[in-house]
């Protein structure tokens, strides 16, 4: 089901290693091309517009692309009471985590009298993407929702595919969690659609987004791409990823399951088991024969198993396999090793990184605290995961006193003319005829 590639012997680059372990291909290009219309449908239309989408794309027509009030009441008074008390749990452990990643101000006295303040201001207004399809993910509202609150985004707003078996409606989870947050302004749109009608706003329906954030499918990334500039974004989100570095003291039932776990979510997912052991991996491989003919998904899984993108890698040391990890920079990264937590203080390149048995992917997806939306692609080599930072702008204020001011006249003036700008350099000697 899952192919082995065999590293060991081989001590190759960054970028040999990244080639051996190739990523599912995504032509993101063609589905720019692809929504372009629709982008220009929104940009140039009316909510009327909006619902023919929703019919084209989604196979319903919403009673309104604005979710109303009384329907997220409803979802809430609705809500399975143990899944409202998961959620809750979850809330609380996530605020915990990202109050602490709060901002504080920061002035440097230069010089005398020179003094540069950076502040952390928050973005004015968000538009978070939570996606639907193939499943439900109130999860997504949570680690989008909460950071931007903790940032103290003053205007919040949701959107969510519209579904056939709810009216129209977004699931009633996701607005059950929206309700949960006091999120009031939601919208039953989903796709590039979504990601365009933040972006350009609408009269009468929506204002324009600073930023949107959020995963979605290609589409979505498309349109992140294409209209980045109209609005900021936080990443290009693709397919869902797994990368397990382990030995001979992993379990070869639990490698498996998180294996299994992340290729549930799609076709194309990547799941990645890193190993120095033989014996665990050929455990591995049994294991998950057993494991996705026994799971709901189990096509799915296969299909996602057996592509290009998932494989069992084998390496001979601990070390070569940090080598291979910090190279491949995957999403979420497990560490199950005899020395777990010292293996994980040489991790650079990752989304998440999950230390030990107990710290499975699952736990990160839903109640450990930290967010889920991630770096995928590689994109962990330079990209964080969405925080309270995402939100935030540092803006720096810059105030000299007169006689700082003097002092550093003839530096700008210097400066200035080696770059053949001389009106800088005038726009300081000015200030001296009238001191």
């Amino acid at each position: 089901m899952i192919r082995t590639l065999d590293l060991r012997g081989q001590a190759l680059s960054k970028a040999g290693y990244q080639r051996a372990i190739p990523r599912a291909v995504l032509d993101i290009v063609t589905a720019i091309r692809a929504i372009e219309p629709i982008l220009e449908r929104v940009k140039n239309g009316d909510e009327a517009e909006l619902l023919k989408l929703a019919e084209e794309f989604d196979g319903v027509k919403p009673e309104s692309i604005r979710v109303s009030q009384h329907q997220l009441d409803t979802a809430l008074a609705n809500l399975d009471p143990a899944v409202r008390a998961a959620l809750e749990l979850s809330i609380s452990r996530i605020r915990q985590v990202h109050e602490d990643q709060k901002r504080t101000d920061k002035s440097t006295t230069v010089v005398d009298g020179g003094v540069v303040t950076e502040r952390w201001i928050p973005v004015d207004r968000v538009g978070l993407y939570v996606p639907g399809g193939r499943a439900v993910y109130p999860s997504s509202v949570l680690m989008n929702v909460i950071p931007a609150q903790i940032a103290e985004v003053s205007s919040i707003a949701v959107a969510s595919p519209p579904q056939k078996e709810f009216g129209g409606s977004p699931h009633p989870t996701i607005l059950a969690a929206c309700a949960l947050l006091g999120i009031k302004e939601v919208y039953a749109i989903g796709g590039a659609q979504a990601i365009a009608l933040f972006a350009y706003g609408m009269e009468g329906l929506s204002e324009k987004c600073d930023l949107v954030t959020g995963p979605g499918n290609i589409y979505v990334a498309a349109a992140k791409r294409a209209l980045r500039g109209v609005i900021g974004i936080d990443s290009e989100a693709g397919p869902t990823e797994i990368a397990i570095l382990a030995d001979e003291s992993a379990i070869a039932a639990d490698v498996a399951a998180d294996l299994i776990s992340q290729a549930e979510h799609d076709v194309i997912a990547a799941a990645v088991l890193v190993t120095t052991s033989t014996e665990l991996a050929a455990q591995v491989a049994r294991e998950l024969e057993v494991r996705v003919a026994a799971t709901k998904h189990s096509a799915r899984i296969r299909e996602a198993l057996s592509g290009v993108q998932s494989a069992i890698v084998l390496v001979d040391s601990i070390s070569q396999g940090i080598d291979v990890v910090n190279a491949y920079a995957a999403e979420h990264l497990e560490i199950q090793t005899s020395n777990a937590a010292v293996d994980a203080l040489k991790i650079r390149n990752a989304g998440a990184v999950f230390i030990g048995r107990f710290s499975p992917v699952s736990l990160g997806d839903y109640s450990a605290g930290s967010n889920h939306v991630l770096p995928t692609g590689g994109c962990a080599c330079h990209s964080s995961g969405l925080s309270v930072q995402t939100f935030l702008r540092g803006i720096h204020y810059i105030e000299y006193s007169k006689a700082a001011f003097v002092d550093l006249v003839p530096t700008v003036i210097t400066l200035a003319n080696s770059e053949d700008l001389p009106a800088h350099g005038e726009a300081m000697s000015a200030r001296l005829e009238n001191l």
